[in-house]
């Protein structure tokens, strides 16, 4: 049959089959400059296509706004092979064994490594693919291959397997092919030395050489030596693996687009009054507005948090600032906020209500509230309870770490045996003004004490499960059902030692923690308080811009949208509502 070269019968059948065609995700594979890439660009994009996606080159331009934009349009990253990494961006001089470096992609591929990164984007690097990656994020790359054993680059024909590598039990690689072994092809004289903090070692060469890494934070990322586009069918299962969560990348960033993202308790401001800009992406903070656009995090509650004395001491000689008593600390810590929000008011806005929230996402800015951990702010007078609320405070912490005049905490003395005859008074006044009240923090007696005076639902803005992490902190069993029963929500929180008591907590422990309140109290009463600047913060989720990566979790163990908007924020807002409209009858 003579084959078809007309135009308009290709672009015909095209349209025939557009009405079923389903979305394929677009992957970025940056582009070789200057070198004979031949079948080995070829490669990428076929297996790329024959994956189920849709292949686009990176051009290497060391323009961060260009590379910004042009990961806004990919799904998921192919760092592919090609010359030596200048070995001057890890802080070493040349070694006589280097190989040919390509200035030209250098700089482009490394800062778009990190970009990607930062956005949580999957990546899979191939050959200097790996390499890029470890450069990168910590990592180290060795010049040469210090007295290899085993011949790294082969003669043989491209896609002919000339060695072997033993995978990792626990990894990407042996869930992909099954086998503890793996035949690959090999074309490299350098090799990474050092993982890094952000990856970890996942298969190795008989000679040691470190053939393939991964995250070592529960992120899509992974690099392999080899060249697996090559490899054909044997090759195959790495580009499925990037597409398939290129693919989980596109959902959950859509569900983003339409579900309201609300932590309910971070504790950014202390570091406010020390000249910190929030406009700018800070790793002295876990919480600013770049990494807030990296997590697809629409808002967060910020509070003022004070310290509490211990005998003998007086609030002004914890806190290093010149106010006159915890009052004037709360509202120095504020008027830090308001002026943040004013500077960056074309991205962000104060917000008192829910649809304060919902208005300020339809308009594409995030969104703060406000909050004050320890009632002490009050300074003993009832009427601060109304001075705060006009301020546009949305719940206030009882307590914190030791008893004050409010109530007895979870670390106190059990000094008034629950909550005050003054906490009472704040509670009602909280109640009538439209105040949630937040009972983190607080002993288990003030905890019942405060739950039968309010009469509205309380909040625990930043808990987690005694049973799974006995700590007295965390909320028992018994609490989470009585707090259901009112009405009430618990946020999980990304403290450490909150979420398990030996060995690094990760978000898969937050996410025991969370099916564990919802299998106790119901899906409508959880949701998140990170806690994020005040310790929180776990392999998985250390700061906002991996907030995503909650979502991700999430869709994967198959909760509903409805059900993910509900942990994210809705559940805590219907209490905000509820406790706003009851104080305006």
């Amino acid at each position: 049959m003579m084959q078809r070269f007309s135009l308009d019968h290709h672009l015909a059948a095209t349209y025939a089959r557009f009405p079923e065609a389903g979305y394929r995700p677009v992957i970025g594979i940056t582009g070789n400059y200057g070198e004979q890439t031949c079948k080995l660009g070829e490669g990428y994009y076929k297996q790329v296509l024959r994956a189920g996606g849709t292949p686009i080159i990176l051009p290497p331009l060391a323009d961060q706004e260009a590379i910004i934009n042009m990961l806004a349009h990919v799904d998921g990253l192919l760092l592919s092979g090609g010359a030596d990494i200048n070995p001057l961006f890890q802080g070493e001089e040349p070694q006589p064994r280097l190989g040919g470096i390509n200035s030209e992609r250098d700089l482009p591929e490394l800062l778009t490594t990190r970009l990607a990164f930062n956005r949580q984007l999957p990546i899979l690097g191939i050959c200097r693919g790996i390499q890029t990656l470890a450069t990168a994020l910590g990592g180290k790359v060795a010049q040469d291959i210090p007295d290899p054993a085993i011949k790294h680059s082969q003669d043989a024909s491209r896609s002919e397997p000339t060695h072997s590598v033993e995978l990792e039990p626990d990894s990407i690689l042996f869930d992909l092919y099954k086998e503890e072994r793996l035949a690959v092809n090999s074309f490299h004289h350098q090799a990474v030395c050092e993982a890094g903090p952000h990856l970890r070692v996942v298969a190795q060469a008989r000679d040691g050489v470190i053939e393939a890494v991964e995250s070592s934070e529960v992120k899509p990322i992974l690099g392999v030596q080899w060249h697996p586009e090559c490899m054909g069918d044997d090759g195959l299962p790495l580009f499925q693996w990037l597409v398939g969560e290129a693919c989980r990348f596109r959902e959950t960033q859509r569900l983003h687009d339409r579900v309201l993202t609300l932590d309910t308790h971070c504790d950014t401001p202390m570091f406010f009054p020390q000249g910190v800009d929030f406009g700018q992406r800070d790793d002295r903070i876990l919480v600013d507005l770049h990494k807030m656009t990296e997590g697809r995090l629409d808002a967060t509650i910020m509070v003022a948090y004070l310290p509490q004395p211990k005998m003998g001491e007086t609030f002004t000689s914890k806190v290093a600032f010149d106010v006159k008593g915890p009052k004037e600390y709360a509202d120095l810590i504020f008027d830090k906020i308001e002026k943040i929000v004013d500077q960056n008011s074309h991205y962000i806005a104060l917000a008192r209500t829910p649809g304060d929230l919902y208005e300020n996402k339809r308009h594409g800015r995030k969104s703060i509230m406000i909050g004050i951990e320890n009632g002490l702010a009050l300074n003993g007078q009832l009427q601060n309870v109304r001075h705060f609320a006009e301020r546009g405070v949305v719940y206030i912490t009882l307590c914190h770490n030791g008893d004050n005049d409010l109530c007895d905490s979870a670390r106190g003395c059990n000094t008034h045996q629950g909550v005050s005859r003054f906490g009472e008074q704040v509670i009602r006044e909280m109640n009538r003004l439209g105040l949630m009240v937040d009972l983190s923090h607080a002993a288990e007696k003030s905890f019942y004490d405060a739950l039968q005076i309010s009469q509205t639902p309380i909040v625990c803005s930043h808990s987690s499960c005694r049973a799974l992490c006995d700590h007295p902190r965390n909320l028992t069993d018994d609490q989470m059902r009585a707090l259901a029963r009112k009405g009430g929500v618990m946020q999980v929180t990304l403290y450490p030692g909150f979420l398990r008591k030996e060995g690094e907590a990760t978000i898969h422990d937050a996410l025991l923690h969370l099916e564990h309140a919802i299998e106790v109290m119901g899906i409508d009463h959880v949701g998140l308080g990170t806690d994020f600047d005040g310790d929180g913060g776990i392999s998985g989720l250390a700061n906002a811009s991996e907030l995503i990566l909650f979502t991700r979790q999430l869709l994967a163990r198959r909760y509903s949208e409805r059900d993910i908007q509900k942990i994210w924020g809705g559940n805590f807002l219907r209490v905000m509502g509820l406790v706003q409209r009851v104080a305006e009858q």
